[in-house]
């Protein structure tokens, strides 16, 4: 049996406390010394303000560059668009030069088929001059005829043309229906008119004649061979 002294419970709380403060104390000190190594406690505020300084920099830099994509998105659109423009107006330009290099073409023609004229006297009213024929493919054959009122001021010739065509068929003489083609006529200086006549299988077409009639009248009447 062992006698052991018994201490009064104010004292071991208090040695309880000294124990608890010392290892607080030592706690709070390791805390200061691990910061005072870290510097956290000196350039993290600093540090902080640079950041933020930096965040918004960039924020600025961020808008700029936003604001740049859309000037160059505004004027990528306004390319397209005047681009689009210039695509149309070139095609318009394009549809124009064709029609005038057309009608100049048929102004040459005009002009090639009236300078095969030569201008003459005559006592007849109308006449007629220039009468070309152009075998075409798939036994075609194409005719112009130019119609000209010679005296001046003369009324408005109101008529018709009457083509017809002669040649031969298995050795023997054809003739086409009277008239082959019958074509509306409405002169008051010169007129030209022109067509095309099938021509029937196996008939050599050899001459074609065209006449004026104004009502029942011929007033003139014209073959050319060929």
């Amino acid at each position: 049996m062992a006698v052991r002294s018994a201490l009064p419970w104010p004292v071991r709380w208090a040695i309880v406390a000294l124990v608890f403060g010392f290892c607080a104390a030592i706690g709070l000190w390791a805390f200061e010394f691990g910061r005072d190594i870290a510097g956290l406690e000196n350039g993290s505020q600093s540090e902080l303000l640079q950041l933020r300084d930096k965040v918004k920099s960039l924020q600025v830099e961020m808008d700029a560059a936003r604001e740049q994509r859309d000037q160059a998105q505004s004027i990528a659109n306004t390319a397209g668009a005047l681009v689009a423009a210039e695509k149309a107006s070139s095609e318009r330009l394009a549809a124009q030069v064709k029609q005038l290099d057309d009608d100049n073409r048929r102004l040459r023609d005009d002009l090639g088929f009236f300078e095969k004229l030569i201008p003459a006297s005559s006592s007849e009213a109308v006449v007629i001059r220039g009468m070309q024929v152009e075998p075409l493919d798939g036994n075609k054959i194409r005719w112009q005829v130019l119609v000209i009122q010679s005296k001046k001021n003369a009324p408005e010739l109101v008529g018709r043309l009457e083509i017809s065509f002669t040649g031969m068929v298995a050795g023997k003489a054809w003739t086409s229906a009277v008239p082959a083609t019958s074509v509306p006529l409405k002169v008051a200086q010169y007129g030209r008119l022109e067509g095309v006549f099938d021509v029937p299988a196996q008939v050599s077409v050899k001459a074609m004649t065209a006449k004026v009639v104004d009502g029942t009248a011929v007033r003139v009447s014209q073959t050319v061979k060929f």
